[in-house]
C-alpha cells in the first residue's frame, strides 16, 4: 500500500497526490496535521527516507524558532518529539511505498519509489 502524508493546503502536496493518481495509484491519504504520526512511525519514515530528523524539519515555521530547534545539541529523539508535537514542522509531502519513501519536492521525486 502506498501512503502520502498530505497537506491539502500545500501546492506541492496537491501536485504530488495528482501525480500519483495520474499513475493509477489511489494512495492512503494521511492528513498528518489532523492525525500526526507517533514517534515510532515518524522514526520509521525517517529510516525509509534515509535522512535525519533535522533534514525533515521545516525551518521557516514559527514552531521551529519558538522551540529553539536550531540548537545543534538537540538529539534525534528530541527533534522527532518536536515534530510529533508540532506536525507543521514536518516537510511535505512524504510518499511511502513499502520500505521506501520520498519527499515530493519536486513531486516527480516520488516516481523513483513506485
Amino acid at each position: 500500500m502506498i501512503s502520502i502524508y498530505h497537506n491539502p493546503r500545500c501546492s506541492k502536496s496537491r501536485l504530488t497526490l495528482a501525480l500519483l493518481e495520474e499513475q493509477g495509484i489511489n494512495p492512503d491519504v494521511i492528513l498528518y496535521l489532523e492525525t500526526p504520526p507517533d514517534e515510532k512511525t515518524l522514526a520509521e519514515v525517517l529510516g525509509k527516507l534515509g535522512i535525519s530528523a533535522r533534514q525533515l524539519l521545516r525551518k521557516g515555521e514559527d514552531a521551529y524558532r519558538e522551540n529553539n530547534l536550531a540548537d545543534d545539541s538537540l538529539t534525534e529523539q528530541q527533534l522527532i518529539s518536536a515534530m510529533v508535537a508540532h506536525p507543521k514542522l514536518i516537510e511535505r509531502p512524504i510518499v511511502v511505498n513499502g520500505d521506501k519513501a520520498a519527499i515530493g519536492r519536486p513531486p516527480e521525486l516520488v516516481l523513483e519509489i513506485l
